[in-house]
């Protein structure tokens, strides 16, 4: 097994590389445009529809953009995708679907920032479940960065402050980062035999199918309105934020992200992704007038710091004996536990 120095020296030059091209950029602009979402979608919320209507929108009309390259990939890869159905299915329901109708449902009692802030969570909540099931105490630099990121929420949802802060929305913060976290697990699973676009626009369409039916059966409301909405300050057609959500916060985003990816290679990317929490602050600022109070900043930079240093400590290469284990590991050890996918 290579040593830390061993693993820094091959990692570092193909880093440097990946920061100097063009892809960095384009993976911050994958993440600017994700972060649009939160503020597409309050100005719906605004108008009358709910999070439910916003979500089957936005996977729907992103499914039926995606529709014919989906069907062309299934078509010419069938032999080798048939046996991963069931683990598309699952991607579409539980990260694609839940996660997001979840979140939408935090962006209806929060402000944006702080409903992403608790969605990126996921990887604390990973590495908190790992040491529950294993009683394998994780690496010193991720449990920092654990122990940041709890301490920043605790400062995100004010405890001690004179505004209250919406107990439903913080329950559907955090559901959606079980589902962030399902992600995770997924991802690390996955393997080459599903191309990212079928993986992606199938998953979507199961969502949205799975979305419809639950509005259909009257267990989620689906209420929605053709009114003009306004957004920006502005009075516009509802169907603008519709558009925006599907083509610039979901078709787009997930486009120019996968390029990012492949020139930046995954860890870098997920870095650069991070910075989506940040966008979104700045976007609910300039669209909507909404901004975290000063002490939920705070808490988002501690939040952000602990992911931070999670992140760092997955750069540091696999844990050896004795040395704990970082976040990783413990998607490893989760993804155990989910059979059956392939």
């Amino acid at each position: 097994m290579p040593t830390s120095q061993n693993i820094s020296a091959e990692t570092l030059p193909r880093t440097r590389t990946a920061l100097a091209s063009p892809a960095l950029v384009l993976a911050f602009v994958s993440a600017a445009a994700f972060a649009l979402s939160g503020s597409f979608a309050k100005s719906l919320f605004d108008a009358g529809w709910s999070p439910g209507a916003a979500v089957a929108a936005r996977i729907g009309g992103a499914a039926v953009v995606l529709l014919i390259p989906v069907v062309l990939t299934l078509v010419r890869k069938w032999q080798t995708v048939k046996g991963s159905l069931l683990r598309i299915a699952i991607y579409g329901v539980v990260p694609i679907a839940l996660c997001q109708l979840f979140f939408f449902n935090a962006v209806a009692h929060l402000s944006v920032g702080v409903a992403l802030l608790l969605e990126y969570l996921s990887p604390v909540l990973l590495v908190g479940w790992a040491w529950l099931m294993t009683r394998a105490r994780p690496r010193a630099l991720t449990m920092v960065g654990a122990v940041c990121a709890m301490g920043g929420l605790v400062l995100v949802l004010d405890l001690a402050g004179g505004q209250k802060v919406s107990v439903e929305g913080i329950l559907w913060g955090l559901a959606a980062a079980v589902c962030s976290a399902f992600y995770f697990v997924m991802s690390a699973r996955a393997n080459d035999n599903v191309p990212p676009i079928l993986m992606a626009g199938g998953g979507m369409t199961v969502g949205a199918a799975a979305i419809l039916g639950l509005g259909l059966a009257g267990v989620m409301p689906l209420t929605f309105t053709m009114s003009d909405v306004v957004f920006a300050g502005r009075q516009v057609p509802w169907f603008v934020p519709v558009l925006g959500l599907v083509l610039i916060t979901t078709v787009f985003a997930y486009v120019v992200g996968i390029v990012a990816t492949r020139g930046l290679g995954s860890k870098v990317a997920s870095f650069v992704a991070l910075f989506e929490v940040l966008f979104a602050v700045i976007w609910a600022w300039i669209l909507l007038g909404e901004l975290p109070r000063t002490i939920q900043l705070l808490g988002g930079l501690f939040i952000m710091f602990g992911v931070v240093m999670v992140r760092l400590d997955e750069l540091r290469g696999p844990s050896r004996r004795g040395q704990g284990y970082s976040v990783d590991l413990a998607v490893g050890v989760a993804g155990q536990k989910v059979a059956g996918l392939d």
